[in-house]
């Protein structure tokens, strides 16, 4: 488990030697969520890369499928999910549909509206992509039991709840 040093042991005494005036807590806390960060970036990316995919597909692909059978949402839904501008998501639907991933069909109760739906081929790649990315998480965890990381989750929650809506 812990005992070792890590980088940002080094970068806190240089700073309390530097700025021996300041409390160093926050830099332990958050220079490690920053350096973890980055890890969990490259790990999406490989993830997503394996699966063909770019982080933007997985978000809205993702949506889909967790919207479960028949794994379809209006556009609209689809905003509020992946948090972007009407344009972009036009823009991202077209380049989903040109690569097979979702199709448009008629939303049965508004004739003016659209659903978009995961194609079996979108479903495979997104599930793929998951399981990758859950994979790669598990190994960044792992020097955590189950009880370390619930506990570790439930202090980012702390610290995450003044920020949602």
């Amino acid at each position: 488990m812990s005992g070792g040093r890590d980088e940002v042991d080094d970068l806190i005494e240089a700073w309390a030697r530097a700025r021996s005036d300041l409390a160093m807590g926050p830099v332990a806390v958050f220079s490690r969520i920053s350096r973890l960060a980055h890890h969990l970036d490259r790990a999406r990316r490989q993830a997503f890369t394996e699966h063909e995919i770019e982080l933007w597909e997985f978000d809205v692909l993702a949506a889909l499928r967790r919207a479960g059978s028949p794994y379809e949402l209006s556009p609209g839904r689809l905003l509020k999910e992946t948090l972007v501008t009407s344009g972009t998501m036009t823009n991202r639907v077209d380049r989903l549909a040109s690569r097979g991933l979702v199709e448009r069909h008629p939303d049965p109760s508004d004739r003016r509206g659209v659903l978009v739906r995961l194609t079996p081929e979108g479903k495979k790649a997104v599930d793929g992509a998951f399981t990758a990315l859950i994979d790669a998480e598990n190994e960044l965890l792992a020097d955590l039991s189950p009880a370390d990381q619930d506990a570790l989750a439930g202090l980012l929650r702390r610290l995450l709840l003044p920020f949602e809506d």
